[in-house]
């Protein structure tokens, strides 16, 4: 019997999950409005204590504007007692850039509850809204420092260039409602009819006007992944990958598939052996394939940074 796979159950984040990604839209409004009525302000220091009740403000709406590392530490362990000036003295070096959280879990256990933390002290980045797994324990300051300038790259890629002092809006000024571009409607309805080429239409528009939009090129990534995949058998896809393993057309659709079912990581890593196994043009096209896969995941998810890795020593 036939399984094609329906755009309802495609589980990613972001451009795929239109519900998530018209959620995040709104989180992002929301912030903005507090940043701009000065309910919200960016703090003078680069270091704060955050708590349950100021979280909200102090992290999640300071996130749209700055990255924020949340340090979940306790004043029971000896490694928090290492770990914290560590953190606190990066912070002051790069100048603003980023805001680090301390946040006693002792004192505040949902916040700890809510990042699904293992170990204390760890380490999370909030970028968005969305949380970025950073490290846990005492780690030494060396590999510290990479994962924050890694932690840097993401934000700036995701368009974050506030700091911490940066000036707010005079409290009571009128907030400003931001304009929700109608082409982003067009797209998403075209998308649910599973009108392909409406739906480029739509987001190529957004980029035409306005071409670092990083919403829109998610958009275009997940409608060429449904154009892809679009009416194919999931079962015989995957049988055609197994039986054509140096394939690049097969290997690509498995992966697409993979990826459609919540099976980035699989996704990942197959084309990423295709990339070794394969030269020239073919392995261009793996290296090419993999990256819009790293697209539509979110280059702030951990499976991403990782995968990155993989896939720079697959080509070096």
């Amino acid at each position: 019997m036939s399984t094609p796979i329906p755009p309802s159950r495609v589980p990613l984040r972001g451009a795929v999950d239109l519900a998530a990604l018209a959620a995040a839209r709104e989180a992002q409004a929301k912030a903005e409005e507090r940043l701009a009525s000065g309910e919200v302000t960016t703090p003078s220091s680069s270091v704060v204590d955050v708590a349950e009740a100021d979280f909200q403000t102090a992290v999640l709406d300071l996130s749209f504007q700055l990255p924020v590392v949340v340090n979940l530490l306790s004043t029971r362990s000896p490694q928090s007692a290492t770990l914290t000036p560590m953190l606190e003295s990066l912070a002051a070096a790069d100048g603003g850039t980023w805001l680090l959280a301390n946040v006693d879990a002792d004192a505040s256990p949902r916040i700890a509850q809510a990042f699904q933390a293992q170990a204390i002290p760890t380490a999370y980045a909030v970028i968005k809204g969305q949380p970025m797994g950073l490290f846990e324990g005492a780690v030494p300051e060396t590999q510290i420092r990479e994962v924050l300038d890694e932690m840097l790259r993401v934000a700036t890629a995701n368009g974050l260039t506030g700091r911490v002092g940066d000036a707010a809006p005079e409290p009571g000024a009128e907030p400003v409602e931001p304009e929700v571009d109608p082409r982003y409607d067009i797209a998403y309805d075209a998308v649910e009819a599973g009108d392909w080429d409406a739906a480029e239409a739509a987001y190529r528009s957004v980029l035409a006007s306005v071409p670092a939009d990083e919403e829109a090129k998610a958009g275009l990534a997940q409608v060429a992944l449904m154009r892809r995949t679009d009416g194919v058998d999931a079962v015989e896809a995957m049988a055609a990958a197994d039986a054509a393993p140096d394939s690049p057309e097969a290997q690509a659709l498995a992966a697409d598939i993979e990826l459609l079912t919540g099976q980035a990581d699989a996704a990942f890593a197959r084309m990423i052996d295709l990339v070794r196994r394969t030269t020239g043009d073919e392995r261009t096209a793996a290296r090419d394939h993999v990256l819009s896969l790293f697209v539509l995941v979110g280059d702030g998810e951990p499976q991403v940074i990782k995968a990155r890795t993989a896939l720079a020593n697959a080509l070096f």
